[in-house]
C-alpha cells in the first residue's frame, strides 16, 4: 500500500541532528526514536530532544507492530545508563525529559527500581527538571507500581496501543487490554497526570476506537495521543488503512468530547511528540480548575 502525500517526510539534514546523534553514540545512550524507527526523528533530534531508552534494547515481548529487538536479554540492569543520560541532559540543558524502556519480564520487578533510580538521580542533580515516563505494565505488580510512586514522574504514560479487538492480531493476549487500563487507573487515582497513546490503521473501526477512548478516559487519563501506524519492516503487521488529516481531527474532537484535557492527533504523532508543550498546557488547565 502506497503512503499518501501527507505521510511524506524529509530526511534529516540539519547539523543539530547529526550533533545529537554523535552525542548519543559517544555516551552509549539508546533512544526509542532510533530503535522504533520514529518518523519524527529528524525534527526532534534537530530540536535537540529525544526519548531515552533504558533497561537495554531487547524486549521480552513480541508485539507485531514494534521494530524494537525482541528476545531474551543476556544481562541485568546497566547502572551506567543513569549517569550517561544525566550527563547528556545537562549538556543539552534540558528541563523536560522523556524516559521509556523495553519490557523486561525477565526482571523480578520488571525494571521498576531502575526507573526509580533514573528519576531520583535526575531530580537530585538537575534543578527543576520535569520528567515524563512511558512505562511498561511491570506485569501489573503493585509493588513495582509503588516503587515508581516513591519518586513519581510529572507525567506517567502507558500506551494502550490499539483496540482490544485487535490485541490477538498484534501478539498480545486480550486480557492485557484490561491490564493496561488498570495501570493507568492505579496511577491516575494516586494523583499523577496520566497519558496514553493509540495507533490507527491496523484494521480497527471508528466505533471500536471511540469505545477504546472512552475506556481510557474513564481511568482518569488526561492526555491522549493518536498517530498513524506505519509498518517498520516487512515482518511487522501490515497497514490496513491510512487515515486522512481530517479523520485525525475528527478523532481529536471525539476525544475532547469524551473528556480528555488534551488530544494530540495527527498522522505522524507519537507518544512523546511535543510532550513538554502538552504538559505545560495541562498544568495550566488544571491550575485554572483548582
Amino acid at each position: 500500500m502506497l503512503k499518501p502525500d501527507w505521510l511524506q517526510f524529509s530526511l534529516p539534514n540539519k547539523e543539530e541532528y547529526f550533533w545529537l546523534k554523535r552525542q548519543l553514540r559517544e555516551g552509549e545512550i539508546r533512544t526509542i526514536c532510533e530503535d522504533a524507527r520514529c518518523p519524527n526523528i529528524g525534527y526532534c533530534f534537530s530540536q535537540k530532544t529525544a526519548t531515552f531508552l533504558i533497561l537495554g534494547d531487547i524486549c521480552t515481548r513480541n508485539c507485531s507492530f514494534c521494530a524494537v529487538k525482541k528476545g531474551k536479554p543476556n544481562n541485568g540492569v546497566d547502572e551506567k545508563e543513569i549517569i550517561a543520560i544525566m550527563n547528556l541532559v545537562k549538556k543539552l540543558n534540558l528541563d523536560y525529559v522523556v524516559i521509556t524502556s523495553v519490557t523486561r519480564d525477565d526482571l523480578p520487578d520488571g525494571g521498576a527500581e531502575h526507573y526509580f533510580n533514573v528519576i531520583s538521580e535526575l531530580r537530585k542533580n538537575i534543578d527543576n527538571i520535569m520528567i515524563e515516563t512511558l512505562i511498561p505494565d511491570f506485569k501489573n505488580d503493585v509493588k513495582a507500581f509503588n516503587k515508581i510512586l516513591e519518586s513519581p514522574p510529572d507525567v506517567l504514560n502507558h500506551n494502550v496501543e490499539t483496540v482490544k479487538e485487535l490485541y490477538n492480531e498484534i501478539n498480545r493476549p486480550i486480557n492485557f487490554y484490561r491490564k493496561s487500563l488498570d495501570v493507568l487507573n492505579f496511577f491516575g487515582k494516586r494523583g499523577l497526570i496520566t497519558k496514553s497513546g493509540l495507533m490507527v490503521g491496523l484494521g480497527e473501526t471508528k466505533e471500536q476506537l471511540k469505545q477504546t477512548m472512552d475506556d481510557i478516559v474513564n481511568q482518569g487519563v488526561k492526555i491522549l495521543t493518536i498517530g498513524q501506524y506505519l509498518q517498520p519492516t516487512k515482518k511487522n503487521h501490515p497497514v490496513v488503512k491510512y487515515y486522512t488529516p481530517e479523520e485525525f481531527e475528527e478523532l481529536r474532537e471525539v476525544g475532547l468530547r469524551l473528556g480528555f484535557y488534551e488530544v494530540v492527533s495527527a498522522p505522524l504523532v507519537r507518544s512523546s511528540f511535543k510532550a513538554k508543550e502538552v504538559y505545560k498546557r495541562i498544568k495550566s488547565a488544571l491550575s485554572n480548575i483548582q
